[in-house]
């Protein structure tokens, strides 16, 4: 069958069914990509204000008189508990020192994703109070 120079055209538009669907194809992945990008900026900050919480917590209970390593420890643990509960809480380590007359309070963060591929982000972050002696 020989079609003639005027329905070609017409029939070439038919042969482009279809091309809205990669379009959209296109348009929905970029969006999960991106929505996947804002959860993880969210997750990071969420985990920043958490762990400088828990330590500052930490140095504020520890810092009074008859109080010391220990306590700060104690609490800012028990902070961190109930700011990040279960696996989320677990890429946090935190160390209190007493060093002369401060007391440091020093929190070492790994938040890894629960998405496969996206980088993990890791961080120190310290929190002082000066040791009250209770003259």
């Amino acid at each position: 069958m020989v079609l003639s120079p005027r329905r070609l055209p017409a029939r070439m538009g038919r042969d482009e069914r279809g091309i809205a669907s990669v379009g959209i194809l296109l348009a929905v992945a970029f969006t999960m990509i991106v929505a996947v990008m804002v959860v993880n900026l969210f997750l990071y900050l969420y985990g920043h204000s958490a762990a400088r919480a828990a330590i500052d917590e930490g140095v504020r209970a520890g810092s009074r008189v008859a109080a010391g390593e220990d306590a700060c420890e104690a609490r800012a643990q028990e902070a961190l508990q109930g700011l990040m509960p279960g696996p989320l809480g677990s890429g946090v380590a935190i160390d209190c020192l007493l060093v002369g007359d401060e007391l440091l309070a020093v929190a070492d963060v790994t938040l890894t994703s629960p998405l496969p591929g996206v980088p993990t982000w890791s961080f120190q972050m310290v929190a002082r109070a000066v040791q009250e002696t209770g003259e």
